[in-house]
């Protein structure tokens, strides 16, 4: 899945004028796909706006608390991406 594919399948969770997922990592979409499915089953009225790199670390812009736990989750997918190459 791409990130336009990401953001197209959660549209309607996405807050109107902000882009979405703009991180193209495999690795990163797949596991906020499963963590989304899960997120919208607690809490129906989940919106996100923005999950980005800022400062060499992600950023998640979601009305949720796990957003913390989704950040230092796609730091270490990246970082350990990054270490095997």
């Amino acid at each position: 899945m791409t990130t336009n594919e990401f953001n197209e399948k959660y549209k309607n969770y996405l807050e109107e004028g902000f882009y979405g997922l703009a991180i193209q990592d495999n690795n990163v979409i797949d596991y906020l796909d499963k963590e989304f499915e899960k997120e919208i089953k607690i809490n129906p009225s989940f919106k996100y706006s923005q999950i980005k790199i800022k400062f060499g670390t992600s950023r998640v812009y979601a009305d949720s608390n796990k957003t913390s736990e989704w950040e230092n989750e796609i730091d270490n997918i990246l970082k350990n991406k990054n270490n095997d190459r």
